[in-house]
């Protein structure tokens, strides 16, 4: 386990770092936030840039740091980035797409220059349900592939999988691949309505809350970590568990050959821009990928000035802002609900999370019309 972990002030520095090196990928994902497309940005930031970044996420001690896209593959520095990063004591983990650039010699590669971590995608239990997400055909296989290889070299494999309304039939068949898998860490993202992701695709809270206790029950049993993204309220959900389970006296043993996770686990509270920070190809910094606010450039400013005395990032972590629901609720120290998707529904990243149910103790729910743009997720059969 990672020793910085406990020792993360998140006024401070962030726990999570990501930089999305590239936008430029040869997938169509129906969901993907960036809108990806096949040729590079001339603004990315260069090599020496990339190098500038990882030496403030070294000075930063930043427990976790993803190198993302698009397809990271497709920057020709890719390797030497990593090799860098390693220099400088930056533990890396890398979310390429499965598309033919990502072979086998390319996977070993991956980890002779240092990377601790691959994180590919797995968004359907099928080939036809994936490589519809993709938008390539293909992408289901090679994505076993690049499990496999990694396997076999003994690089600690992440699987991604974005949870919408065209993949939520097959979770149970989602759960026993996983299970079926050698993995450290399954990664559930939920859905937020930027980019190509489509509103039409976003689940309900009543759905939220059946992913959470489907992938609950795993955690209790898998050989491997489980952890959520943009569903902030599964920390509220997990709470609301153990109290139930102590009450009747059982409480769950986890799995005796759970993998470790070496590289760690964020402490409770964890949100956009609250221990979280994205930086783009071009060198913004975001609270998140999936919230496209941005805190400021690190062409003009150093990471450590943008993420601790952005307007943007302190008004984030101030929880008295919140508004709704959330601001009402006992949990929102832990939980805080998703910036990004209440930014991307209302245009506002203070207002409550559209895909909860939970209703605090003693709150009255307000009238005004403004509450019927999220209703619709609320309701939604």
């Amino acid at each position: 386990m990672n020793p910085l972990i406990s020792t993360v002030d998140f006024n401070e520095r962030p726990f999570i770092a990501i930089w999305e090196v590239t936008q430029a990928c040869d997938l169509a994902c129906v969901h993907c936030r960036a809108s990806a497309q096949p040729d590079r940005h001339p603004m990315e930031l260069s090599t020496e840039e990339g190098k500038d970044l990882i030496d403030q996420i070294a000075a930063l001690k930043v427990p976790v740091f993803v190198l993302t896209g698009g397809d990271p593959i497709k920057r020709p520095d890719l390797f030497e980035l990593i090799d860098y990063a390693r220099s400088v004591e930056v533990r890396v983990s890398l979310t390429p797409s499965a598309t033919p650039l990502l072979t086998r010699e390319v996977v070993v590669r991956l980890k002779t220059a240092g990377l601790a971590r691959l994180a590919v995608s797995m968004d359907g239990a099928s080939a036809e349900t994936h490589d519809a997400f993709r938008g390539m055909s293909g992408s289901f296989a090679r994505t076993l592939d690049a499990v496999r290889w990694a396997n076999e070299i003994g690089l600690p494999v992440q699987i991604n999988t974005t949870f919408s309304r065209r993949n939520i039939a097959e979770i149970d068949d989602l759960v026993a691949l996983m299970d079926s898998l050698k993995i450290t860490l399954w990664s559930v993202f939920f859905l937020v309505p930027t980019g190509r992701g489509k509103l039409n695709d976003l689940l309900n809270a009543e759905e939220f809350e059946q992913v959470f206790a489907t992938i609950y029950d795993l955690s209790k049993k898998a050989n491997f970590d489980i952890k959520t993204t943009e569903a902030q309220h599964y920390r509220r959900f997990i709470l609301q568990q153990g109290v139930a389970e102590r009450k009747a006296g059982s409480a769950p043993k986890l799995h005796p050959d759970k993998a470790a996770d070496a590289i760690g686990r964020a402490p409770r509270g964890l949100n956009d821009g609250k221990g979280f920070v994205f930086i783009s190809h071009t060198g913004e910094v975001f609270p998140s990928g999936f919230l496209p606010l941005s805190g400021g450039n690190i062409r003009l400013q150093e990471l450590a000035v943008i993420y601790r005395d952005s307007p943007l990032f302190q008004g984030l972590r101030d929880t008295s802002r919140l508004e709704g629901k959330c601001g009402a609720c006992e949990f929102k120290e832990v939980c805080g609900g998703s910036r990004a998707r209440a930014y991307s529904l209302t245009g506002n990243p203070n207002a409550e999370e559209p895909c909860c149910v939970y209703v605090p103790k003693g709150f009255v729910p307000p009238l005004q019309a403004a509450r019927a743009a999220t209703l619709h997720v609320l309701r939604r059969a």
